[in-house]
């Protein structure tokens, strides 16, 4: 199988280098659909088998499956990718957001935490686990703090208004 695949991409090469060079090369867009992700996703599974050490095959993987809706699969992945990079904010942050997905905001409001242990300024991790906070768990208090530090972070994010109005919102009903 893999014989025949380079084979098959030296044979595309191949025929690559010989159109006319003075034709520009013009790829047609990637299709975004169920397919090409399926297709995508195979490919990076195949590569982790290969490679089970490559912590960014791993990451890649998680973000596809989380992108294309497959929580569990994608937390599977940032496991194994934060048992090879134990430090690794972002990923702890994208895990979280998965557990949040699946209906386990206690486990993802854990991940939340996690990385902002390691990294006290990571804007997302505060940001979701103010929402977690908020809309899942109940604890309005510690949402604020959590939406006030992003805020502080970074007063000019895209979401800076919307994310005032949640607090403004929360002190309202507390």
């Amino acid at each position: 199988m893999k014989t025949l695949f380079i084979v098959c991409l030296a044979v595309l090469l191949f025929l690559a280098n010989c159109q006319k060079k003075e034709e520009p090369k013009v790829q047609p867009p990637l299709s975004s659909g169920p397919i090409q992700a399926q297709n995508e996703i195979g490919l990076l599974q195949e590569a982790v088998r290969q490679e089970p050490k490559n912590v960014n095959a791993w990451i890649t993987l998680g973000n596809m499956l989380m992108d294309n809706s497959r929580f569990q699969e994608a937390i599977d992945a940032y496991q194994k990718a934060l048992e090879l990079d134990p430090r690794n904010a972002d990923v702890m942050v994208d895990k979280g957001t998965c557990y949040k997905n699946i209906g386990k905001p206690d486990r993802a409001a854990e991940e939340f935490k996690k990385a902002i242990k390691i990294n006290p300024g990571h804007l997302y991790a505060h940001r979701n686990l103010g929402v977690v906070l908020a809309n899942d768990i109940g604890d309005k208090k510690q949402a604020i703090k959590e939406f006030e530090e992003y805020l502080r972070l970074s007063p000019d994010t895209p979401d800076t208004q919307r994310i005032r109005q949640e607090v403004v919102r929360l002190k309202a009903s507390k």
